[in-house]
Protein backbone atom coordinates (compact mmCIF):
# COMPACT_ATOMS: atom_id res chain seq x y z
CA UNK A 1 0.00 0.00 0.00
CA UNK A 2 1.28 3.54 -0.85
CA UNK A 3 3.12 5.30 1.94
CA UNK A 4 1.52 8.27 2.88
CA UNK A 5 1.55 11.02 5.38
CA UNK A 6 -1.07 11.49 8.39
CA UNK A 7 -1.11 15.28 6.68
CA UNK A 8 -1.70 13.39 3.04
CA UNK A 9 -4.45 11.27 4.66
CA UNK A 10 -6.12 13.92 6.07
CA UNK A 11 -6.11 16.05 2.78
CA UNK A 12 -6.99 12.15 1.40
CA UNK A 13 -10.12 12.29 3.30
CA UNK A 14 -10.83 15.64 2.70
CA UNK A 15 -11.08 15.86 -0.32
CA UNK A 16 -13.53 12.39 -1.36
CA UNK A 17 -15.57 13.71 2.13
CA UNK A 18 -16.32 16.44 -0.43
CA UNK A 19 -17.66 14.33 -3.06
CA UNK A 20 -19.47 12.70 -0.82
CA UNK A 21 -20.64 15.52 0.68
CA UNK A 22 -22.11 16.90 -2.70
CA UNK A 23 -24.20 13.39 -3.74
CA UNK A 24 -25.77 13.45 0.12
CA UNK A 25 -27.06 17.25 -0.52
CA UNK A 26 -28.22 16.17 -3.92
CA UNK A 27 -30.68 13.03 -2.78
CA UNK A 28 -34.06 13.42 -3.85
CA UNK A 29 -36.94 12.40 -5.71
CA UNK A 30 -35.02 11.38 -8.62
CA UNK A 31 -33.22 8.70 -6.77
CA UNK A 32 -36.72 7.26 -5.16
CA UNK A 33 -37.77 6.76 -8.57
CA UNK A 34 -34.74 5.15 -9.66
CA UNK A 35 -34.91 2.42 -7.00
CA UNK A 36 -38.74 2.02 -7.48
CA UNK A 37 -38.28 1.91 -11.27
CA UNK A 38 -35.45 -1.15 -10.93
CA UNK A 39 -38.22 -2.41 -8.31
CA UNK A 40 -41.16 -2.42 -10.60
CA UNK A 41 -38.52 -4.37 -13.18
CA UNK A 42 -37.45 -6.69 -10.99
CA UNK A 43 -41.30 -7.60 -10.32
CA UNK A 44 -42.32 -7.86 -14.23
CA UNK A 45 -39.09 -9.91 -14.71
CA UNK A 46 -40.34 -12.66 -11.54
CA UNK A 47 -43.83 -12.62 -12.77
CA UNK A 48 -43.06 -13.09 -16.54
CA UNK A 49 -40.77 -15.89 -15.47
CA UNK A 50 -42.99 -17.68 -12.88
CA UNK A 51 -46.14 -17.15 -15.49
CA UNK A 52 -43.75 -18.94 -18.73
CA UNK A 53 -42.63 -21.56 -16.36
CA UNK A 54 -45.04 -23.63 -16.85
CA UNK A 55 -45.35 -23.76 -20.35
CA UNK A 56 -41.61 -24.79 -20.27
CA UNK A 57 -42.35 -28.19 -21.92
CA UNK A 58 -41.61 -25.89 -24.59
CA UNK A 59 -37.68 -25.43 -25.28
CA UNK A 60 -37.57 -21.46 -25.95
CA UNK A 61 -40.05 -20.73 -23.32
CA UNK A 62 -38.50 -23.01 -20.74
CA UNK A 63 -35.20 -20.63 -22.00
CA UNK A 64 -36.68 -17.51 -21.78
CA UNK A 65 -39.11 -18.16 -18.59
CA UNK A 66 -35.85 -19.54 -17.03
CA UNK A 67 -33.95 -16.48 -18.25
CA UNK A 68 -36.61 -13.62 -16.69
CA UNK A 69 -36.72 -15.13 -13.62
CA UNK A 70 -32.54 -15.57 -12.85
CA UNK A 71 -32.28 -11.89 -13.97
CA UNK A 72 -35.46 -10.95 -11.70
CA UNK A 73 -33.11 -12.51 -8.56
CA UNK A 74 -30.17 -10.89 -9.60
CA UNK A 75 -31.52 -7.51 -9.95
CA UNK A 76 -33.06 -7.94 -6.42
CA UNK A 77 -30.31 -8.97 -5.30
CA UNK A 78 -27.89 -7.09 -6.35
CA UNK A 79 -29.24 -3.44 -7.15
CA UNK A 80 -32.18 -3.86 -4.54
CA UNK A 81 -30.82 -5.95 -1.58
CA UNK A 82 -27.44 -5.30 -1.37
CA UNK A 83 -27.64 -1.80 -1.50
CA UNK A 84 -30.74 -1.53 0.01
CA UNK A 85 -29.18 -3.18 3.18
CA UNK A 86 -26.26 -0.35 3.02
CA UNK A 87 -28.65 2.30 4.07
CA UNK A 88 -28.17 3.91 0.46
CA UNK A 89 -32.34 4.55 0.19
CA UNK A 90 -32.94 5.08 4.34
CA UNK A 91 -33.06 8.70 3.96
CA UNK A 92 -36.50 7.89 1.97
CA UNK A 93 -38.36 6.83 5.41
CA UNK A 94 -40.06 4.03 3.18
CA UNK A 95 -40.02 0.66 5.64
CA UNK A 96 -39.66 -1.21 2.65
CA UNK A 97 -36.55 0.31 1.35
CA UNK A 98 -34.85 0.57 5.28
CA UNK A 99 -31.43 -1.25 5.90
CA UNK A 100 -32.32 -2.78 8.78
CA UNK A 101 -36.11 -4.04 7.75
CA UNK A 102 -35.73 -5.43 4.36
CA UNK A 103 -35.32 -9.40 3.80
CA UNK A 104 -33.97 -10.39 0.45
CA UNK A 105 -34.82 -13.44 -2.27
CA UNK A 106 -31.68 -15.33 -0.87
CA UNK A 107 -30.55 -18.00 1.46
CA UNK A 108 -28.64 -16.20 3.61
CA UNK A 109 -30.87 -13.82 6.79
CA UNK A 110 -30.76 -10.16 6.22
CA UNK A 111 -29.35 -10.00 9.77
CA UNK A 112 -26.42 -12.73 8.78
CA UNK A 113 -25.42 -10.58 5.70
CA UNK A 114 -25.15 -7.32 7.50
CA UNK A 115 -22.79 -9.00 10.40
CA UNK A 116 -21.04 -10.55 8.02
CA UNK A 117 -21.02 -8.18 4.85
CA UNK A 118 -21.75 -4.55 5.72
CA UNK A 119 -19.67 -4.44 9.38
CA UNK A 120 -16.62 -6.87 8.91
CA UNK A 121 -15.88 -6.79 4.87
CA UNK A 122 -16.31 -2.98 4.96
CA UNK A 123 -14.43 -2.43 8.03
CA UNK A 124 -11.73 -5.10 7.53
CA UNK A 125 -11.76 -5.06 3.80
CA UNK A 126 -8.86 -7.74 2.43
CA UNK A 127 -7.07 -7.41 6.17
CA UNK A 128 -5.89 -11.15 5.90
CA UNK A 129 -7.33 -12.69 9.43
CA UNK A 130 -10.09 -10.38 9.60
CA UNK A 131 -11.48 -10.34 6.38
CA UNK A 132 -13.24 -13.87 5.99
CA UNK A 133 -15.18 -12.77 2.60
CA UNK A 134 -11.03 -12.55 0.97
CA UNK A 135 -11.01 -16.19 -0.20
CA UNK A 136 -14.24 -17.11 1.92
CA UNK A 137 -12.53 -19.25 4.65
CA UNK A 138 -11.70 -21.66 1.14
CA UNK A 139 -8.98 -20.03 -0.90
CA UNK A 140 -5.54 -18.94 -0.92
CA UNK A 141 -5.14 -15.90 -2.39
CA UNK A 142 -1.85 -14.48 -0.92
CA UNK A 143 0.86 -15.62 0.61
CA UNK A 144 -0.08 -14.25 3.42
CA UNK A 145 -1.91 -18.25 3.99
CA UNK A 146 0.50 -20.82 4.36
CA UNK A 147 0.34 -23.44 2.02
CA UNK A 148 -1.38 -26.77 2.58
CA UNK A 149 -1.95 -29.70 -0.06
CA UNK A 150 -5.57 -28.79 0.12
CA UNK A 151 -5.28 -25.74 -2.03
CA UNK A 152 -3.82 -27.45 -4.93
CA UNK A 153 -8.16 -28.27 -5.27
CA UNK A 154 -9.12 -24.80 -5.28
CA UNK A 155 -10.26 -24.06 -8.44
CA UNK A 156 -12.43 -27.04 -7.89
CA UNK A 157 -13.88 -25.80 -4.51
CA UNK A 158 -14.19 -22.19 -6.45
CA UNK A 159 -16.15 -23.41 -9.03
CA UNK A 160 -18.59 -25.91 -6.47
CA UNK A 161 -18.39 -22.04 -4.29
CA UNK A 162 -20.21 -20.35 -7.45
CA UNK A 163 -22.51 -22.99 -8.50
CA UNK A 164 -23.83 -22.86 -4.62
CA UNK A 165 -23.18 -19.62 -3.99
CA UNK A 166 -26.01 -18.80 -2.37
CA UNK A 167 -25.63 -21.54 0.23
CA UNK A 168 -22.26 -20.39 0.43
CA UNK A 169 -23.14 -16.86 1.65
CA UNK A 170 -25.75 -18.08 3.76
CA UNK A 171 -23.48 -20.53 5.98
CA UNK A 172 -20.31 -18.28 5.63
CA UNK A 173 -20.73 -16.95 9.31
CA UNK A 174 -20.68 -20.68 10.48
CA UNK A 175 -16.92 -19.83 10.48
CA UNK A 176 -16.57 -23.88 9.61
CA UNK A 177 -12.20 -23.10 9.70
CA UNK A 178 -12.57 -21.96 13.38
CA UNK A 179 -14.90 -25.19 14.36
CA UNK A 180 -12.50 -27.19 12.33
CA UNK A 181 -9.22 -25.93 13.77
CA UNK A 182 -10.99 -26.07 17.38
CA UNK A 183 -11.39 -22.58 18.14
CA UNK A 184 -14.84 -22.73 18.59
CA UNK A 185 -17.29 -25.47 19.23
CA UNK A 186 -20.06 -26.00 16.95
CA UNK A 187 -22.89 -25.51 19.60
CA UNK A 188 -21.83 -22.04 19.94
CA UNK A 189 -23.26 -21.36 16.24
CA UNK A 190 -26.59 -22.95 17.14
CA UNK A 191 -28.44 -19.76 17.37
CA UNK A 192 -26.96 -18.96 14.10
CA UNK A 193 -27.74 -22.47 12.79
CA UNK A 194 -31.47 -22.06 13.75
CA UNK A 195 -32.10 -18.84 11.99
CA UNK A 196 -29.95 -20.00 8.68
CA UNK A 197 -31.71 -23.48 8.27
CA UNK A 198 -34.83 -21.50 8.79
CA UNK A 199 -34.18 -18.73 6.26
CA UNK A 200 -33.09 -21.54 4.17
CA UNK A 201 -35.71 -23.62 4.52
CA UNK A 202 -37.95 -21.10 3.40
CA UNK A 203 -36.24 -20.26 0.32
CA UNK A 204 -35.66 -24.12 -0.67
CA UNK A 205 -39.10 -24.35 0.04
CA UNK A 206 -40.33 -21.59 -2.19
CA UNK A 207 -38.40 -22.63 -5.24
CA UNK A 208 -38.46 -26.32 -5.11
CA UNK A 209 -41.54 -27.42 -3.40
CA UNK A 210 -44.35 -24.52 -3.66
CA UNK A 211 -43.71 -23.61 -7.12
CA UNK A 212 -43.42 -26.83 -8.81
CA UNK A 213 -46.76 -28.26 -6.72
CA UNK A 214 -49.27 -25.50 -7.71
CA UNK A 215 -48.20 -26.81 -11.13
CA UNK A 216 -47.96 -30.26 -10.83
CA UNK A 217 -48.75 -31.36 -13.92
CA UNK A 218 -45.66 -29.95 -15.12
CA UNK A 219 -43.55 -30.17 -11.82
CA UNK A 220 -40.60 -31.33 -12.96
CA UNK A 221 -40.40 -28.76 -16.05
CA UNK A 222 -40.83 -25.88 -12.98
CA UNK A 223 -38.29 -27.50 -10.81
CA UNK A 224 -35.69 -27.52 -13.29
CA UNK A 225 -36.48 -23.76 -14.57
CA UNK A 226 -36.35 -22.31 -10.52
CA UNK A 227 -32.67 -24.61 -10.44
CA UNK A 228 -31.67 -22.88 -13.46
CA UNK A 229 -32.51 -19.33 -12.58
CA UNK A 230 -30.98 -19.83 -9.69
CA UNK A 231 -27.47 -20.93 -11.04
CA UNK A 232 -27.55 -18.18 -13.65
CA UNK A 233 -28.03 -15.78 -10.50
CA UNK A 234 -25.14 -17.82 -8.25
CA UNK A 235 -22.70 -17.43 -11.08
CA UNK A 236 -23.31 -14.19 -12.19
CA UNK A 237 -23.39 -12.97 -8.32
CA UNK A 238 -19.91 -14.64 -7.68
CA UNK A 239 -18.33 -13.45 -10.80
CA UNK A 240 -18.93 -9.90 -9.79
CA UNK A 241 -17.77 -10.23 -6.20
CA UNK A 242 -14.91 -11.92 -6.83
CA UNK A 243 -13.72 -9.09 -9.61
CA UNK A 244 -14.19 -7.02 -6.73
CA UNK A 245 -11.76 -7.84 -4.73
CA UNK A 246 -9.26 -10.38 -5.79
CA UNK A 247 -7.77 -9.54 -9.59
CA UNK A 248 -4.04 -9.78 -9.79
CA UNK A 249 -3.70 -5.77 -8.87
CA UNK A 250 -6.14 -5.67 -5.57
CA UNK A 251 -4.23 -5.07 -2.64
CA UNK A 252 -4.21 -6.96 0.86
CA UNK A 253 -3.37 -5.88 3.85
CA UNK A 254 -2.21 -7.19 7.75
CA UNK A 255 -3.76 -6.16 10.99
CA UNK A 256 -0.94 -4.30 12.33
CA UNK A 257 -0.39 -1.83 9.74
CA UNK A 258 -4.41 -1.07 10.32
CA UNK A 259 -4.23 -0.50 13.98
CA UNK A 260 -6.15 2.80 14.93
CA UNK A 261 -5.80 3.66 11.59
CA UNK A 262 -7.40 7.24 10.22
CA UNK A 263 -10.20 7.83 8.22
CA UNK A 264 -8.08 8.84 5.76
CA UNK A 265 -5.99 5.41 5.58
CA UNK A 266 -9.58 3.63 5.78
CA UNK A 267 -10.38 5.14 2.78
CA UNK A 268 -6.74 4.49 1.37
CA UNK A 269 -7.10 0.92 1.91
CA UNK A 270 -10.63 0.73 0.13
CA UNK A 271 -9.25 2.40 -2.58
CA UNK A 272 -6.20 0.08 -3.27
CA UNK A 273 -8.13 -3.46 -2.12
CA UNK A 274 -11.10 -2.74 -4.34
CA UNK A 275 -10.98 -3.44 -8.48
CA UNK A 276 -13.89 -2.26 -11.00
CA UNK A 277 -14.74 -2.87 -13.86
CA UNK A 278 -15.90 -1.59 -17.51
CA UNK A 279 -19.58 -2.66 -18.93
CA UNK A 280 -22.85 -0.72 -20.57
CA UNK A 281 -25.45 0.48 -18.15
CA UNK A 282 -27.28 -2.99 -18.00
CA UNK A 283 -23.80 -4.69 -16.99
CA UNK A 284 -24.25 -1.98 -14.13
CA UNK A 285 -27.59 -2.86 -13.37
CA UNK A 286 -26.77 -6.12 -12.82
CA UNK A 287 -23.80 -5.89 -11.09
CA UNK A 288 -25.60 -3.78 -8.61
CA UNK A 289 -23.42 -0.92 -9.84
CA UNK A 290 -20.49 -3.25 -8.02
CA UNK A 291 -18.99 -2.96 -11.30
CA UNK A 292 -17.85 0.46 -9.25
CA UNK A 293 -16.87 -1.43 -6.21
CA UNK A 294 -13.63 1.26 -6.14
CA UNK A 295 -16.47 3.39 -5.25
CA UNK A 296 -18.92 1.46 -3.07
CA UNK A 297 -16.28 0.93 -0.77
CA UNK A 298 -15.45 4.24 -0.11
CA UNK A 299 -19.18 5.15 0.09
CA UNK A 300 -20.88 2.33 0.54
CA UNK A 301 -23.94 4.30 1.61
CA UNK A 302 -24.38 6.55 -1.36
CA UNK A 303 -26.96 5.22 -3.68
CA UNK A 304 -24.90 2.38 -6.62
CA UNK A 305 -26.30 4.30 -9.36
CA UNK A 306 -24.54 7.31 -8.77
CA UNK A 307 -21.21 5.79 -8.95
CA UNK A 308 -20.60 6.31 -12.78
CA UNK A 309 -21.28 10.12 -12.35
CA UNK A 310 -18.75 10.48 -9.65
CA UNK A 311 -16.32 7.65 -10.98
CA UNK A 312 -14.28 10.78 -12.90
CA UNK A 313 -14.06 12.66 -9.61
CA UNK A 314 -12.87 9.75 -7.53
CA UNK A 315 -10.34 9.30 -9.95
CA UNK A 316 -9.68 12.38 -10.32
CA UNK A 317 -8.70 12.25 -6.35
CA UNK A 318 -6.58 9.16 -6.78
CA UNK A 319 -4.34 11.21 -9.49
CA UNK A 320 -3.73 14.06 -7.31
CA UNK A 321 -2.73 11.64 -4.64
CA UNK A 322 -0.64 9.33 -6.71
CA UNK A 323 -2.66 5.89 -6.31
CA UNK A 324 -3.61 3.46 -8.26
CA UNK A 325 -7.35 3.01 -9.99
CA UNK A 326 -8.02 -0.48 -10.74
CA UNK A 327 -9.93 -0.66 -13.68
CA UNK A 328 -10.06 -2.96 -16.43
CA UNK A 329 -12.47 -4.55 -18.91
CA UNK A 330 -14.66 -7.52 -17.62
CA UNK A 331 -13.50 -9.93 -19.00
CA UNK A 332 -9.57 -8.79 -18.13
CA UNK A 333 -10.22 -8.85 -14.74
CA UNK A 334 -11.96 -12.09 -14.87
CA UNK A 335 -9.17 -13.43 -16.51
CA UNK A 336 -6.67 -12.31 -13.25
CA UNK A 337 -8.92 -13.76 -10.79
CA UNK A 338 -8.52 -17.12 -11.90
CA UNK A 339 -4.98 -16.67 -12.26
CA UNK A 340 -4.59 -15.67 -8.93
CA UNK A 341 -6.91 -18.53 -7.55
CA UNK A 342 -4.95 -21.55 -9.82
CA UNK A 343 -1.31 -18.98 -8.71
CA UNK A 344 -1.86 -19.86 -4.82
CA UNK A 345 -3.14 -23.00 -5.71
CA UNK A 346 0.37 -24.53 -6.52
CA UNK A 347 3.32 -24.91 -3.59
CA UNK A 348 5.43 -21.90 -2.93
CA UNK A 349 8.42 -23.40 -4.55
CA UNK A 350 6.95 -24.26 -8.02
CA UNK A 351 4.90 -20.87 -8.61
CA UNK A 352 7.72 -18.97 -8.06
CA UNK A 353 9.23 -21.25 -10.34
CA UNK A 354 7.21 -20.63 -12.61
CA UNK A 355 6.93 -16.67 -12.20
CA UNK A 356 10.67 -16.44 -12.15
CA UNK A 357 10.46 -15.57 -8.57
CA UNK A 358 13.48 -15.96 -6.56
CA UNK A 359 12.35 -18.42 -3.34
Amino acid sequence: MKQMTENQLQELAQDLNTIRDEVVADLGEKDARYIRRVIRLHRALEVGGRVMMPFGFIPPVFAAATLSLGLSKIIENMEIGHNVMHGQYDWMNDPSLHSQTYEWDTACSSDSWRRTHNYEHHTYTNIIGKDRDYGYALLRLSDDEKWHPAHSLQFFNYLLLSVFFQWGVGLHELEFERIRSGEIRLRDKLPFLKDALRKGGRQAFKDYVFFPLITFPVAPVVLAGNLGANLIRNLWSSTVIFCGHFTQDAETFNEKDCENESKGHWYLRQLTGSSNFTGNKWVHLLSGHLSYQIEHHVFPDLPAYRYPEISEKVQAVCRKHGIGYNTGTFRHQYGTVVKRILKYSLPDRLRLRLTNQPA
